[in-house]
């Protein structure tokens, strides 16, 4: 994750902290949409932070960065609801953090994805694959993830290695998608392939995962769900076929 602002952090904590004491004592169902908002603020937090531990964010944006999309996507959640439906529920709180929650999670994930930096690995972390010699599966696995890890990963909120700002110099990006490029082609099939090489950009502008579904034919409501499952799938192929000698000798 990127280095940011701790005083502008604090500062906004303490802001909402704040407007969350003003709000009047209503059931959640009374409470207007600006008000609904507020209440929810510290549910956009606590998700911006667990994104900005993983893998997903690295090198991508500040936790401020996804605390900005967060709440875009639950203003927009809360312009959705349905006031009627809402008072039904046994469990109101619980029904709003569900719906908030999918919201919330999809608009931080879609700006990381159309955001994505290129490869980051902290330089300790690349000292501990060279120093393995390939023999740690999990440090390939960290190199491909690194790359294509996007909007259809699930990487593990207890893997905090990307917390550490980048620092080292920056790699030679042509060079690394001509080797990306070789590998893809060796290991995967073509519609892997094109996903992964459009996704990440590898000779092109990045795409989205609609676009790819689109240039690939693939239709019907579910097209982005495919587009999610072959990249999955590819960068999966790609770990348990890449040789590991290919990675160190790489970095």
């Amino acid at each position: 994750m990127k280095k940011y602002s701790i005083e502008n952090y604090i500062r906004y904590k303490n802001d909402v902290a704040l407007a969350i004491k003003r709000l009047p004592k209503l059931p959640l169902y009374d409470y207007t949409r600006e008000e609904l908002t507020i209440k929810f603020l510290p549910l956009v937090e606590n998700m911006a932070r667990k994104f900005s531990t993983t893998q997903q964010a690295s090198g991508v944006m500040t936790i401020l960065d996804m605390i900005q999309c967060g709440s875009l996507g639950l203003v927009q959640a809360v312009k959705k609801l349905d006031y009627e439906k809402l008072k039904e529920s046994e469990d109101v709180e619980k029904t709003l953090k569900s719906f908030f929650s999918k919201r919330i999670k999809g608009s931080i994930r879609r700006q990381i994805d159309m955001n994505r930096g290129n490869i980051r690995i902290p330089e300790h972390k690349m000292n501990e694959i060279r120093k393995s010699f390939g023999k740690d599966k999990k440090m390939v696995e960290m190199f491909f993830n690194s790359i294509f890890l996007s909007i259809d990963a699930n990487p593990k909120d207890e893997d905090l290695i990307y917390q550490i700002p980048d620092t080292s110099e920056p790699y030679n990006i042509d060079l690394l998608n001509v080797y990306l490029k070789s590998l893809c082609q060796s290991h995967l099939t073509d519609r892997e392939y094109q996903v992964l090489r459009l996704s990440y950009g590898l000779d092109c502008d990045k795409h989205n995962a609609t676009q790819i579904a689109k240039y690939l034919g693939i239709e019907g409501s579910g097209s982005y769900v495919r587009v999610s499952q072959l990249k999955r799938q590819a960068v999966d192929k790609l770990i348990e076929n890449v040789d590991h000698s290919q990675v160190i000798d790489f970095l």
